[in-house]
């Protein structure tokens, strides 16, 4: 297996960040075999679509880099850099550019949505950005790519853009990857909304844990969490039109390893007086270890950075000779 993901550096990591996709990668790195490659990058080429202040990015390449690696990922198991370090991203977007159709791109849901209603003074990045996700992703001839949901349209383009070249050559060069849906990824939402994902773009930090913050603002986040006055059911199904308690007890669930189910057999008719408690001692124990390594990783700046520079040698030795090939399918290396 070759597996390649990445996660926009937008800034801190939250709750929702861990438990949605990087707990994963730790799994996944885990569980890997001798011959097996998994790939993880902080897409900074990706967050160019909309402007950026030089100074933050370079910031918050390094702060998404040390939560990381404070959350599991093992530079010596995986290979972690950050994409703009290989050059081979952005000059394989540029070839498979010429392969991807304007009608793919405009069917492309995210593209809608960001753009609204405003396409026109939309950045040219912001519409193409799936070409370089597919670059991404087949410059390494990936055979895996953990996705959620709401990517499994992009990969889909890959897979078409992989295809659409293959063909047009006449080269078997680029394997269609297969997307990783994880079963068992919960949805972790607003602490003041459950009808709202937790987002690092929620102006309000109450909304949200973030991997950096301390056990008393951990614990204060939890009691003074959005819910409803009646006290938790005992099955699953009382809470289905109830979205704050439901966000709760999936949290619980998530960081315990245990199901919904079982957090209601344990807490079930009792209110949340005593279950906002019990959930801030569950994710602090389980969250500040997390937290005191990546304090400790960012004393050390300049060491994350020579981590991000390793990892980004082995991915361009990786992503080299494909785009050589590429290259030399279309008759640009001679």
């Amino acid at each position: 297996m070759r597996v390649v993901s990445g996660i926009q550096t937008t800034g801190n990591l939250h709750l929702g960040n861990y438990l949605g996709a990087i707990r994963n990668w730790v799994r996944l790195q885990d569980r890997m075999g001798a011959d097996d490659v998994c790939l993880f990058f902080l897409a900074d080429l990706h967050a160019l679509t909309v402007t950026q202040d030089p100074a933050t990015m370079a910031s918050n390449t390094i702060e998404m880099a040390a939560t990381l690696l404070a959350a599991g990922i093992d530079p010596d198991r995986s290979i972690l850099f950050n994409q703009a370090r290989v050059p081979a991203h952005s000059e394989l977007a540029w070839i498979l550019g010429g392969t991807a159709r304007v009608g793919w791109l405009n069917r492309m849901t995210q593209w809608k949505d960001k753009a609204g209603k405003n396409r026109e003074g939309a950045s040219v990045g912001l519409f193409t950005y799936p070409v370089l996700q597919a670059a991404d992703i087949l410059a390494y001839r990936a055979t895996h790519v953990p996705v959620g949901e709401d990517q499994k349209q992009h990969l889909e383009l890959a897979r078409d853009i992989a295809t659409k070249f293959n063909l047009d050559f006449n080269v078997d060069l680029f394997p269609l990857p297969e997307p990783m849906i994880p079963e068992d990824t919960p949805r972790i939402m607003s602490l003041r909304d459950g009808t709202a994902k937790m987002s690092k773009s929620d102006p309000s930090d109450m909304s949200r844990i973030n991997l950096i913050d301390s056990d008393d603002q951990i614990a204060a986040k939890f009691r003074k969490a959005k819910t409803d006055p009646e006290p938790l059911p005992s099955e699953v199904g009382g809470l289905a039109e109830r979205p704050e308690a439901r966000n709760l007890v999936t949290i619980y669930a998530a960081l315990s390893g245990e199901t919904s189910q079982d957090v209601l057999a344990n807490f079930g008719g009792q209110g949340f007086g005593a279950f906002k408690p019990a959930l801030a001692d569950l994710a602090v124990a389980k969250l500040g270890p997390i937290r005191d390594r990546l304090v400790a990783l960012l004393d050390d700046r300049a060491a994350v950075g020579a981590t991000l520079a390793k990892g980004a040698a082995r991915a361009d030795a990786l992503a080299r000779p494909t785009l050589v090939a590429a290259q030399q399918a279309l008759g640009l290396q001679i």
